[in-house]
């Protein structure tokens, strides 16, 4: 073989080698700790990275109300972990837009002085927690593992993957670690009236789950506390939004203007949930302040063209 052909062979080579490198899986490395107080897990390929999320949601607790029960439990076990002392994890469920993440990220912003970071993982990538509790078991900083509006469908692989880490595996997830998630689903799996025909019946009236139902339950049990959210009545729904205003910088006087616009809002988009109102907020907000940046008029002598003086 000349000394050409082999240069092209070995050419040839160095290049399939660079191509199955981005094709096969790369251990996950550690990002810059110190670039933000919360990650995102993203896949690229086969392999996975931890990316600085650049600009945290700002929202505080105080931004937060008629959620105090929620709130006084969450902040009391974020409290515990942050401490170093035992603590859940934790499933928060119900009512759609009612605070469940916005809670999570507000007291990340209030612990992370103290140590607290957040990575968040979407469902998809759950196959890789056992990775993440390795990459951050020697850190000093208490990690939540952040998974919104959480469910699954019957097979998906993340399932067992949580279930395993939540409680089951003979790995024990690090004590620096938590796993906080969201779901409008109780037990995150869909469920079937068919299931109901699994119940079994005893002769003195005991109701037994069947094995389909127990499944079902036996992931969502696996969190330690269950945190429950519901629909907001309608004063409940008035002071959110009066809340998100005022953080928006309205004036009070303004704030009671709000009011019926507000409710007629919330009509049209068929839910009084907190979301629903800081999406009102924002949009009163925005048109308060354009209202007071556009220049006063000007008095004019002359008329419209074609028009005499009356």
């Amino acid at each position: 073989m000349s000394s050409t052909s082999f240069e092209a062979l070995i050419a040839r080579a160095d290049l399939l080698l660079k191509r199955l490198e981005r094709i096969l899986p790369h251990a996950l490395s550690a990002p810059d700790w110190d670039a933000s107080i919360a990650f995102r897990y993203r896949k690229r390929g086969a392999s996975g990275l931890l990316q600085p999320v650049r600009q945290v949601a700002p929202i505080g607790l105080a931004d937060l109300r008629e959620v105090d029960g929620q709130k006084e439990r969450l902040v009391r076990n974020t409290a515990q972990f942050v401490a170093g002392v035992p603590a859940n994890n934790v499933l928060l469920t119900g009512a759609r837009g009612t605070g469940k993440s916005s809670l999570i990220k507000a007291c990340l912003n209030e612990f992370a002085p103290k140590g607290l970071r957040l990575i968040e993982v979407d469902k998809a990538d759950l196959v890789d927690l056992p990775d993440l509790v390795d990459l951050v078991a020697d850190r000093p900083e208490r990690f939540i593992v952040f998974c919104d509006d959480l469910s699954f469908d019957e097979g998906e692989p993340g399932y067992k993957a949580l279930k395993s880490i939540l409680d089951g595996s003979i790995a024990a997830a690090s004590d620096n670690l938590l796993i906080y998630a969201t779901s409008n689903r109780r037990h995150l799996l869909p469920e079937y009236m068919k299931e109901n025909l699994t119940y079994t019946h005893t002769d003195d009236g005991e109701v037994h789950p069947g094995e389909v139902v127990e499944e079902k339950i036996s992931l969502s049990e696996r969190f330690g506390l269950w945190i429950s959210f519901y629909p907001f009545s309608q004063p409940e729904y008035l002071a959110i939004v009066a809340q998100w205003l005022r953080h928006f910088g309205v004036a009070e006087g303004a704030i009671v203007q709000a009011r019926q616009p507000s409710l007629v809002w919330a009509l049209e988009r068929g839910s009084r949930s907190g979301r629903v109102a800081y999406q009102f907020a924002r949009d009163w907000a925005g048109r308060d302040h354009s209202a007071d940046s556009q220049p006063a008029a000007v008095a004019d002598d002359t008329e419209p063209d074609g028009l005499d003086r009356v």
